[in-house]
């Protein structure tokens, strides 16, 4: 017979004791070096892909595009997500790469700041805006493409430690 115990769970810090929303004071907390890395994939027919890895999208060089607008997007994380931190990022990379077995685009961003606060959200806007590019310049030639999986991979520094995703990832 196994024993059960009882799960704490866990405070939500954005959550004030009167139970309304406010910005985390991160004022006492020290500067030190904060990765976080997220994924998500774009999914599309073969021929779509066929088309953007080729260089012969109409709007233009697909994969590049969504690079800039998911760096561009990653900066300006705390004018989108309310209780966010405006951060002085100090590295930011996005890669998209083209996947015949999906088929679709896998795309991958990192950053990286040395400050008192992680940047999950950054790396998580990255990689949304970066897909959801991907979407708006192919959309005239499938419309039934699907953006999935948009998730937290990785995440390095601060308090909680070094976090990365596991198969069961959902415990």
């Amino acid at each position: 017979m196994s024993k059960k115990t009882k799960s704490k769970t866990p405070a939500l810090t954005h959550i004030n004791a009167s139970g309304e929303a406010h910005m985390v004071d991160v004022s006492a907390k020290p500067a030190t070096e904060r990765v976080a890395v997220a994924e998500g994939l774009v999914l599309m027919s073969k021929a779509t892909l066929d088309m953007i890895v080729s260089g012969n999208a109409k709007k233009g060089d697909v994969l590049g595009t969504a690079r800039i607008a998911g760096i561009m997007a990653s900066k300006r994380t705390s004018d989108l997500i309310p209780l966010c931190h405006p951060l002085a990022l100090s590295n930011v990379t996005v890669d998209i790469t083209p996947d015949k077995k999906l088929p679709g685009c896998r795309v991958r961003a990192s950053v990286k700041v040395s400050g008192p606060t992680g940047v999950e959200m950054e790396a998580l806007t990255a990689v949304s805006v970066a897909c959801l590019t991907v979407y708006d310049m192919i959309k005239a030639a499938e419309r039934g493409v699907r953006i999935e999986g948009i998730h937290l991979v990785e995440k390095k520094g601060g308090k909680s430690g070094h976090y990365i995703v596991t198969d069961n990832a959902a415990d």
